[in-house]
């Protein structure tokens, strides 16, 4: 998921420990209202040329904000100082969130290609602020002494964003940074487009090579021309068959194949980018990009970082051995002796062992799980949590047919917008993301964001059938979504939507994944494509029981991502071998083995934005499952903590540090018991040997 700014200029979120002192409740909203409408960001139909210009437009706006504030000289104020740095800010995000975000989704490639460059020129303008002495001198010769905390917070925290950007740094040093973040941007962007362009396949003699296969996949892929069935390497293609195929040959065939995406191309470009980010740390006085980068976010520096991905691993490695054992078990059914597990065999030995262990296929919940009643059902869920109405505008104008846009509303008055861009197409980015497209400002502008996934599509004769982690994927991105959405009536654009610290930004769509496992939620949408029936009582609890199975491997798979994300970052570029990093996590953090000729990293789109911040994912889940202990378990939905939440968690965006929103909702800091008690469910109350 994709929801951080990308420019230069926001290189993280800070914590500021002086400013969360402020922050002891969530700020009350005042002043005036949200607008009440605004064209969508599609409504006037840009072809490429209405597209640059609308962007030119917006770097024109920023660059006139930034003129004002540079033209006054001396008794700087609010009004004169942070109002025009606040509107540069809200042009900045909106070109480059749109820009960034056509690159990966629009159909046609000369548009990608435009969009590509436009992100190129709108980071540099972020960038050029990010060194501008003159602002950074106006933004803190400002008397904040009877400003509110989250004004003051704000100040303070582009203050250091503004250091560490360099803007303190000699005439000369200023420029070669401003070159480094320029040349960043273009890696970053090859780096993404080079893994959304590169779909790949495999192709198979006849369906018996699917066999084991769900029958709605089987008939959805025909025989082409010369007989064969082909199979990509997207995620609704290439899961599936990783999972359920019988047959080892065609498995491991398109792991390799899935595994190789953008190989050879982004093995340049990641090490090149990898020397671009460790110039800009070593100039601005870090030992590695791994502490530059964390010196604004929650964790604080890179030791903090393989400290807490050593800690993941020690609490994870006696039970993930637990459920290895029996993983082994199950594929020493067939291969009598084996005494190793590949990584590719993980997905379809996990679905065996939950069968014969729990009694649970998980292809019996894909028939109440069709598309078009899960999207109803977590557009529901989400609408009577946070207590708000959606109403899709119906025909509205988009950048691919298939694209839905939906209004959001509370108490009849429209309080934002998304989009649903859900299904695969060729070029189109291949993974599942929320992305940010404009930031709310209180009477100024409404949040809009995009969830950008790739489910299979209905059609006439096919339901578009949804596997159970597919539908977590779907509840995921809706919070995110739904962060962005209700963070947006801040009075700045700098501190609206999912702007506090970036390793605190998937904590709330973590949380939202615990709604999946709800039976009370689960019965007001997961009903048979067929029959209309309700899924089953009994049914959903052996799917959460199975589920429970393989957890403390999935945090020791996600730790091994982690680490690879956190060592090629925190070392000398010319001393990261990459397949040997890869390779070495996979093996130290988990107990699988690899499967040779497979490069990972070249795919590993994290790696360009979050860099390396992968850890954010286990970080945030320990905060998420802290987080689901405010609710009810026997109902989800009660009105009371939601309305808790939404007000002390996800409402104030980034008007305070994220270690202050985390206080706030638990009465104390974040602890790891509830994590460690999700991560061993399937094992409570059993013996160490059973």
């Amino acid at each position: 998921m994709n929801f951080a700014r990308v420019l230069p200029f926001f290189t993280g979120f800070l914590i500021i420990t002086a400013a969360s002192a402020l922050m002891q409740s969530a700020p009350v909203v005042r002043g005036q209202e949200l607008p009440s409408s605004q064209p969508s960001v599609w409504a006037t139909k840009p072809d490429v040329t209405a597209f640059e210009k609308m962007e030119n437009d917006r770097l024109a706006a920023a660059q006139k904000a930034v003129d004002q504030i540079v033209a006054v000289k001396g008794g700087w104020t609010i009004e004169n100082t942070l109002v025009p740095f606040d509107e540069a800010t809200r042009q900045l995000n909106a070109t480059i969130e749109f820009s960034s975000f056509m690159q990966q989704v629009h159909p046609d490639a000369t548009f990608r290609d435009r969009a590509t460059a436009m992100t190129t020129k709108a980071s540099a303008a972020g960038t050029a602020l990010s060194l501008n002495r003159a602002v950074y001198q106006a933004l803190s010769s400002l008397d904040l002494s009877r400003s509110d905390p989250g004004t003051r917070y704000y100040v303070q925290r582009q203050l250091l964003e503004f250091r560490l950007a360099g803007v303190d740094k000699d005439d000369a040093t200023r420029a070669h940074l401003r070159e480094l973040n320029d040349k960043l941007t273009d890696e970053q962007s090859a780096f993404d487009r080079n893994i959304s362009d590169d779909q790949r396949s495999i192709t198979v003699d006849s369906a018996k090579d699917l066999e084991g296969l769900p029958q709605d996949y089987i008939a959805s892929h025909k025989p082409g021309a010369d007989g064969k069935i082909r199979v990509t390497t997207d995620y609704p293609d290439a899961f599936p068959v990783i999972t359920f195929a019988k047959n080892e040959t065609v498995r491991k065939q398109l792991w390799v194949a899935f595994g190789n995406r953008a190989y050879p191309k982004n093995r340049d470009v990641l090490l090149e980018m990898m020397r671009t980010r460790q110039e800009i740390a070593t100039i601005l006085g870090y030992s590695s990009w791994a502490d530059f980068n964390a010196a604004d976010k929650m964790i604080r520096n890179g030791q903090n970082i393989a400290n807490f991905i050593r800690q993941v691993n020690e609490a994870a490695r006696p039970l993930a051995q637990r459920e290895f054992a029996m993983l082994l078990a199950e594929k020493s059914k067939t291969s009598p002796g084996a005494k190793e597990i590949m990584d590719f065999e993980n997905y379809y030995l996990r679905e065996l062992v939950q069968r014969s262990g729990y009694n649970f296929d998980s292809t019996s919940v894909r028939p109440y799980f069709a598309y078009d009643r899960v999207k109803q059902g977590i557009l529901d869920t989400a609408q009577k949590l946070f207590g708000l109405t959606f109403t899709q505008e119906v025909g509205a104008p988009a950048w691919a047919p298939d694209v839905e846009t939906w209004d959001v509303s509370e108490n009849g008055k429209m309080i934002g917008r998304f989009y649903l861009d859900m299904h695969p197409r060729p070029n189109k980015f291949s993974h599942a993301q929320m992305s940010p497209l404009l930031e709310g400002i209180r009477g100024k502008q409404l949040p809009e964001a995009a969830l950008v996934c790739n489910f299979a599509a209905p059609t006439a004769t096919d339901p578009g059938l949804m596997d159970y982690g597919d539908v977590v994927t779907f509840f995921h991105e809706f919070g995110h979504l739904m962060h962005q959405i209700l963070s947006g009536k801040q009075q700045w654009a700098g501190i609206s939507g999912i702007s506090m610290e970036a390793d605190f930004g998937e904590a709330p769509s973590q949380m939202l994944e615990e709604w999946m496992r709800s039976p009370q939620v689960l019965a007001t949408f997961a009903r048979h494509y067929k029959t209309g029936e309700a899924i089953p009582a009994e049914l959903v609890a052996r799917m959460n029981r199975a589920s429970a199975f393989g957890r403390a491997s999935w945090v020791s798979s996600q730790d091994s991502f982690s680490a690879i994300s956190y060592e090629i970052y925190s070392r000398k570029p010319q001393d990261v071998d990459l397949d040997a990093v890869t390779d070495g996590a996979t093996r130290r953090y988990t107990l699988l083995t690899p499967l040779p000729g497979t490069h990972m990293f070249a795919s590993f789109g994290h790696l360009g934005g979050y860099s390396s911040a992968y850890y954010t994912y286990l970080w945030d889940k320990v905060i998420a499952e802290d987080f689901v202990t405010q609710f009810d378990p026997a109902n989800l939905l009660a009105p009371a903590p939601a309305a808790r939440y939404r007000h002390i968690v996800l409402e104030p965006g980034g008007s305070q540090s994220a270690n202050d929103l985390v206080k706030n909702f638990l009465g104390r800091a974040q602890d790891t018991a509830a994590f460690q008690k999700w991560m061993g469910e399937e094992f409570e109350g059993k013996q160490s040997g059973n």
